[in-house]
């Protein structure tokens, strides 16, 4: 059965001015890669639907999602914080980044494919519950896990951040949410600073040191995040896929490859074989060096779609 790809025209409307690393290129050498490796061949395409209020209402404070809605501008940028802007099609792509793990999570629990990969912009797992913040505008991940929870009913949902940043946004919303489990590492010192490991063990989120490989991410994985995923048993998992933790991306300090994504990768999908029928969603989050964001999005791609 084939995975979905779930991407827009839209996302690459969205931009927050020249040279700014969030850039709309980022889709498009995505798209280019998967597509010269054949790994499109393995995947149905979808177009990301837009998110409603009420769905987005299930991760943000609607009051939040009213005023932010409000706020797109009719031309220019509008700040929302020094490095987050927003341009007259910011809100259409921030809607449709949210609808694709709609989407998405519609699709993969029908059974009409095993997995997907939402190729969308702006990410979203730095998006608080009241709040815009760090490029995002709407926590596309926790949108589509509320959906699953809330509509569909599921019971225990596991959510992934490999992200050189930590998911704060993630954890601002799910926090306490006792049906949610969420796994991360990050680089500690980075933005937006988090205070270090967590102790609450629904919140497993792993700090490393400046400059660490990809063997601090295997430890990490193998003594903190599979024990946790293990007991926890979730029915789906959702994966925050940022990739600016790449040695050759400057935006963070890490030096992952892409053999350590594929790695991951491959931990997380035998985790979802055992426990929920291989039902995995995965959502770009960062990653801004084009080619190695291409090169380790096909190394995670070919894996979660299961083309390896």
């Amino acid at each position: 059965m084939l995975a979905a790809y779930i991407t827009h025209p839209d996302c690459a409307k969205h931009e927050m001015g020249p040279h700014h690393p969030e850039c709309p290129e980022r889709l498009g050498a995505i798209h280019d890669h998967l597509l010269i490796k054949g790994l499109l061949d393995y995947m149905l395409p979808y177009e990301a639907p837009l998110a409603t209020v009420e769905q987005l209402g299930r991760a943000h404070a609607t009051l939040y999602v009213n005023e932010i809605m409000a706020a797109s501008p009719a031309e220019g940028y509008w700040p929302v914080d020094p490095d987050t802007l927003m341009n007259p099609f910011t809100i259409q792509a921030a809607r449709r980044a949210a609808g694709a793990a709609v989407l998405a999570t519609d699709l993969v629990l029908a059974g009409e494919v095993p997995s997907a990969f939402c190729s969308v912009r702006p990410p979203g797992h730095h998006a608080l519950r009241e709040a815009a913040s760090g490029f995002c505008f709407f926590n596309n991940a926790v949108v589509g896990m509320r959906h699953a929870l809330d509509v569909h009913k599921l019971q225990r949902v596991a959510l992934i951040d490999f992200d050189v940043h930590h998911g704060n946004g993630s954890e601002d919303i799910l926090r306490g949410d006792e049906r949610v489990l969420m796994c991360s590492i990050f680089e500690k010192g980075l933005y937006p600073f988090p205070d270090g490991d967590d102790s609450d063990p629904l919140m497993v989120n792993v700090g490393l040191p400046s400059r660490s490989t990809g063997e601090a991410l295997r430890e990490a994985v193998v003594q903190r995040w599979l024990p946790a995923l293990e007991a926890f048993c979730p029915e789906l998992i959702y994966i925050s896929a940022g990739f600016d933790a790449h040695r050759e991306d400057d935006m963070g300090n890490l030096g992952f490859v892409e053999a350590d994504y594929e790695w991951v990768t491959r931990q997380i999908m035998d985790v979802a074989r055992r426990h929920c029928q291989g039902r995995v969603i995965s959502c770009l989050e960062g990653g801004y060096v084009l080619s190695p964001l291409a090169r380790s999005v096909g190394a995670h791609v070919k894996v979660l779609i299961g083309a390896d």
